[in-house]
């Protein structure tokens, strides 16, 4: 069943100088049970696309598209029901737990705030007890309800955040970059965590990130962004493997194999930077840092189309059945030159 329904969403920022366009046209689904990665660079999108699932970009943000959950769309939603929707249906785990929670509370205390005001009826002792038992849930003590935010290690307020995000038992989970500043270890155990919690609980997890490597060996489907847009989306662990999309094969060329000296890449690594969303190039906007990239790159902006079973891509240089062309003008689709 699906839980989440992202479809044409286009997000836009005022700048001082005029309209920022941060994500244009995404179509994304997540499924119940299902965890969907989200990768790309920073100022690619992934932050305002998360955050716009539940309504929570800055104000003057224009938005456009639907958001659907449960088949209503957020976007519409009057104030009362988006704040009932928020938590109880799905919920949000931050980046940089040190800053998204309270130094001045106790964690069980804001374990427990979502469920006194979104479950009428709910006692302040019964939510002291859940919060313990969630806490227990994602790997910590039950004593830790009493513990400030400052007394946990980078890892443990991440577990805390994550038992926040479960307090209201929602079905749909977007954990925004989760393992930030996390070491490998502790990123392991907290990725470990949240697909374990998928598994148990049914819910459906929209994990973002910037490591192509950790999605592909986490999650069921991934989808590539880059300057606003989905590039590419397959399975996890085929889009890590075998990348059709040149910015994708990039970003997976980032994370060197063990033992494969020949993996690792060049010392000059993806050339130049994301491009300013406020000045975009022409044509798809990956052609000036592309290395395969023809004259058609730079007048076609590509939309994504078939790239073999399962698997999309929006690149002019890639056959409907994934397979590479060769990278000349003659090559390229004429309905797409």
């Amino acid at each position: 069943m699906t839980l989440l329904q992202v479809e044409d969403l286009h997000v836009t920022y005022r700048g001082g100088e005029g309209d920022v366009p941060a994500v244009r046209g995404v179509d994304l689904t997540v499924a119940e049970g299902e965890v969907v990665g989200l990768a790309g660079e920073s100022g690619c999108g992934k932050s305002t696309l998360a955050s716009t699932v539940l309504r929570l970009q800055p104000a003057g943000a224009r938005v456009t598209g639907k958001v659907l959950l449960d088949d209503e769309d957020v976007l519409t939603m009057r104030w009362g029901r988006l704040r009932a929707v928020r938590w109880a249906a799905a919920s949000v785990v931050f980046q940089g737990a040190l800053h998204s929670l309270n130094p001045l509370q106790r964690v069980g205390d804001q374990i427990a705030e979502p469920m006194l005001l979104h479950e009428p009826g709910t006692t302040r002792g019964t939510a002291a007890r859940r919060a313990a038992d969630l806490l227990e849930r994602v790997g910590l003590p039950a004593s830790r309800v009493r513990a400030y935010p400052h007394q946990l290690s980078g890892g443990q307020r991440q577990r805390v955040m994550i038992a926040m995000a479960l307090a209201c038992s929602p079905r749909l989970v977007v954990a925004d970059e989760p393992t930030t500043a996390l070491d490998v270890m502790v990123q392991a155990q907290v990725l470990d965590l949240l697909t374990g919690l998928v598994a148990d609980l049914g819910l459906g997890l929209l994990l973002i990130s910037h490591d192509l490597s950790v999605l592909g060996s986490t999650c069921d489907r991934v989808a590539v962004m880059y300057a606003g847009r989905i590039v590419e989306t397959g399975p996890g662990r085929d889009l890590f493997t075998d990348a059709r999309h040149p910015y994708a094969k990039a970003l997976a060329a980032a994370f060197p194999t063990i033992g494969d000296p020949g993996g690792r890449l060049s010392p000059a690594g993806l050339p130049g930077d994301p491009p300013d969303p406020a000045a975009l190039p022409t044509g798809c906007s990956f052609h000036p840092r592309c290395t395969v990239a023809v004259a058609a790159c730079e007048r076609r902006d590509p939309l994504l189309r078939p790239a073999g079973p399962g698997r999309s891509a929006a690149c002019l240089l890639v056959g409907e059945d994934g397979s590479p062309l060769t990278g000349t003008d003659g090559d390229v689709p004429e309905e797409l030159r």
